[in-house]
């Protein structure tokens, strides 16, 4: 088992916690994590990206001019790929579909391998609880000063809490999710991550193959 600190919101250590090798001691495994982030960014993908061919583009029905004797080349239609104003040839079509499977055993090891690594590089902040007696920003902001937190920063919350989500939305640096949403791509979006309620944290993590 890896150990870990816990830290308060006054930034000083509240206790220790035992880590599982399975989710913060794995293997580094950078084929994996990589198949599985570029799906992801693949499946983001809106796939909107759309151009008309000469058949969709409007206009061209009459034949520019007749076949022979003018002395220019022969065209059938305005709307031709070459010219100005006419369709697009082998352009981006909407129904192109971008979607990948990630399967959910893939999806666990990458992510457990990015928490590992992260953790290995002293990335990852455990702290006790990060709720606020009412909404303010202020009290936020003096809670990731004491965590002497700078640096771009994912915030794993436990679960749902309205006084805690607003308070620490507004802090540019922070980008708050639940820990049951954490995936390879925002962790490795940030410099740090930071771990709210850690034992109930790990053991929903541990739950997930």
């Amino acid at each position: 088992m890896l150990e870990a600190k816990i830290y308060n919101q006054k930034g000083k250590e509240a206790g220790k916690l035992n880590l599982p090798e399975k989710v913060f001691g794995a293997k580094w495994r950078a084929d994996l994590v990589h198949q599985v982030v570029e799906s992801m960014r693949s499946n983001k993908r809106a796939g909107t990206a759309d151009t008309k061919d000469r058949g969709e583009v409007r206009g061209g029905g009459r034949k520019p001019w007749k076949q022979k004797g003018t002395g220019r080349a022969r065209h059938g239609s305005s709307r031709s790929p070459i010219w100005v104003g006419g369709g697009v040839t082998h352009g981006p079509l909407a129904e192109k579909n971008y979607k990948r499977k990630i399967s959910r055993s893939m999806r666990a090891q990458a992510l457990f391998s990015v928490l590992s690594k992260k953790f290995k590089d002293g990335e990852i902040v455990f702290v006790d609880t990060l709720e606020v007696p009412e909404i303010k920003t202020k009290s936020a902001t003096q809670v990731i000063n004491n965590l002497k937190i700078k640096e771009r920063t994912l915030v794993a919350l436990s679960d749902r809490e309205p006084k805690t989500e607003k308070s620490f939305r507004n802090i540019s640096n922070l980008e708050l999710v639940f820990v049951k949403n954490l995936n390879p791509l925002d962790v490795l979006n940030h410099k740090l991550l930071l771990i709210e309620k850690p034992e109930e944290a790990i053991e929903f993590l541990e739950s997930r193959t």
